[in-house]
């Protein structure tokens, strides 16, 4: 089945990428194509200087190989034990111009071990500059409805689990308004009885759900003016991504710790961020309101 999971999600680049460019209008993907030292590869896909996305990526991979000596301590696998694993995914994240427009992330991908171990994971979250309550309920409302189409409970656990780990805890602070995040999805555990294909059927869901979502996103906000303080604005809240990717991104780090590719893991940052000294905006500012929302358990629906 991990030939079938990996041409589904090659698919899902693709379409994800021409629904980007033609809401765009300008902007256009290049693609590099590169080989994993272990075995497999990978399509990364860029997007620069368009009408809306200042850069934008699009990443697909099916990677194999030996287990690295760090998953294999994580797993708690023998060290006698041979085993060899497989990976595949998608991973986007989208850093607009205008600060009007929001920043997006999603990643859905599948694990196995040649020992018979496999699971899933993923997940979407948003990430506004300036909060606009109805977007955040529009983006919520339709992440529930892709979850509660393949179990009941999926929203209510993956949504708590986005908060908690989209969150700056330096800063304490979320990261955006959240969305789904869920990891070590095994086929047919206890806590849901789906099976592998109904697993990897939620997974591509939640995947075709990202270009709907974000394309009508950028639709809604990318003709509102802006002002200088406004960008500067943009400029410190891409400067929080930063902190996060860097400093807490369990996937980040571990991509650079085991010798990934470093141009393709680090496709997440912004072309430019800022940082300023206790910068505290003004109370009853509209910058001063986004951060009022940028804590866990706010119920968006």
């Amino acid at each position: 089945m991990k030939e079938f999971i990996a041409d589904e999600f090659r698919k899902l680049q693709d379409d994800i990428c021409a629904a980007l460019e033609k809401e765009d209008g300008k902007g256009k993907f290049q693609e590099d194509l590169w080989q994993h030292h272990s075995g497999g590869g990978g399509r990364t896909r860029l997007i620069q200087e368009g009408n809306v996305l200042e850069k934008g990526g699009v990443n697909f991979s099916a990677v194999e190989g030996t287990v690295h000596p760090r998953l294999r301590a994580q797993m708690k696998l023998s060290p006698d034990e041979e085993v060899n694993f497989f990976a595949t995914g998608v991973s986007i994240v989208m850093h607009p111009y205008s600060p009007k427009v929001p920043i997006i992330h999603m990643n859905v991908r599948y694990f196995e071990l040649s020992n018979g171990t496999c699971w899933f994971g993923g997940g979407i979250d948003l990430t506004p500059h300036y909060v606009v309550e109805e977007q955040a309920r529009y983006f919520h409302r339709q992440l529930k409805a892709v979850c509660d189409a393949h179990h009941p409970a999926f929203y209510t656990r993956f949504k708590k689990w986005a908060d908690d780990y989209f969150f700056l805890q330096h800063r304490g602070e979320t990261r955006g308004v959240g969305g789904i995040f869920f990891d070590y999805l095994k086929p047919d555990h206890t806590d849901h009885g789906l099976t592998k294909s109904q697993l990897f059927e939620f997974v591509i869901d939640t995947g075709k759900t990202f270009a709907p979502v974000y394309t009508h996103l950028m639709s809604l906000n990318k003709s509102k003016p802006f002002t200088e303080s406004e960008k500067n604005w943009q400029y410190l809240r891409r400067g929080r991504y930063v902190e996060f990717n860097l400093v807490w991104d369990r996937g980040t780090k571990f991509g650079l710790e085991t010798g990934g590719r470093t141009e393709s893991i680090l496709m997440s940052l912004p072309p430019q961020a800022n940082w300023a000294y206790d910068y505290q905006p003004e109370p009853g500012t509209a910058e001063a309101r986004t951060l009022e929302f940028l804590k866990k358990d706010i119920d968006w629906l």
